[in-house]
């Protein structure tokens, strides 16, 4: 393993190719990476902040998110003042290497992790950052990278096709719609952009992702909304009517009834239970530190 590709204090770093198959890289405090090679790559945001564009969308990181793309996704990795992310980036043989060694693999997709596990993989990622490069050293990191994922990998074996690789390519593709879906949540994601993204035709595309997700895209896509919707309400002073448009609904009593119908209550109402709430954690919070 070759030292670590780090970025930092607003400095931009191109990663365009894999020195070894398997490559430490990080940023922090307001770095930037690039990732433009061909290669799997996966982001654990360790403290602070940030963000992630990909071809998939754009997504917040806090402490405890991890994003994993797949090789055509091309993540640009953006750290805030106080944060720091570190990533891997693997290439195919790395790859079908964790295959054969946890019968699962990594696959794109993102998730949370608790506390202990963020300061264990910290732990490994500095291991293998100061490994000799034989692969024994960056094996303990992606043994629990594989763990962390876990979940993914039983989803991943009911995706359609005879071998474990097919199964693996489709999965893949899915979970780059998903993702897909989860950074555009603020309008219509029609199906056949899905489908041209996956390389599947549509009927094909619509089928597969119920089987494995257990509701259709268009289901998710509006799930995705409103959840974006009940956020906004919670954390800025948009109006309702911007909240509606902002997440793709064309006027406002469309919006007013799937609201309700998702989260048991109007927005107006919502909001005002959110404020209510946060007036009572921040009683809560100043009660115990004058305590």
């Amino acid at each position: 393993m070759s030292a670590a590709l780090w970025a930092q204090r607003g400095h931009l770093l191109q990663f365009d190719t894999l020195s070894t198959s398997a490559q430490c890289v990080g940023a922090s405090r307001l770095g930037v990476v690039q990732v433009t090679a061909p290669a799997f790559s996966i982001w654990i945001q360790v403290r602070g902040d940030g963000w992630i564009e990909s071809r998939e969308g754009r997504f917040r990181m806090r402490r405890g998110d991890w994003m994993a793309f797949e090789k055509e996704s091309a993540p640009l990795i953006q750290t805030g003042p106080k944060g720091i992310c570190i990533g891997l980036a693997l290439d195919a043989r790395a790859l079908d290497e964790l295959q054969a060694l946890d019968d699962g693999g990594l696959y794109a997709g993102r998730g949370r992790i608790p506390p202990r596990d963020v300061r264990a993989l910290l732990r490994l990622w500095r291991e293998a950052q100061r490994g000799s490069g034989d692969g024994l050293s960056v094996r303990p990191l992606l043994l629990q990278l594989a763990i962390m994922q876990r979940d993914l990998a039983a989803r991943a074996r009911r995706c359609p096709g005879r071998s474990r690789n097919r199964k693996r390519q489709v999965f893949g593709r899915m979970q780059r719609a998903r993702l897909y879906l989860e950074g555009h949540s603020d309008r219509v994601v029609r199906i056949s952009e899905l489908a041209d993204l996956t390389s599947f035709s549509s009927w094909y595309f619509s089928k597969a992702f119920h089987a494995l997700y257990d509701e259709s895209p268009q289901a998710l896509s509006v799930r995705l909304r409103l959840e974006r919707a009940g956020h906004l309400l919670r954390t800025t002073p948009m109006m309702v009517g911007e909240v509606a448009a902002a997440t793709g609904f064309d006027n406002c009593c469309s919006f007013a009834r799937a609201f309700k119908a998702h989260h048991g209550t109007s927005a107006s109402r919502f909001r005002a239970a959110a404020g209510r709430q946060a007036g009572i954690d921040g009683a809560t919070e100043e009660l115990y530190a004058s305590a």
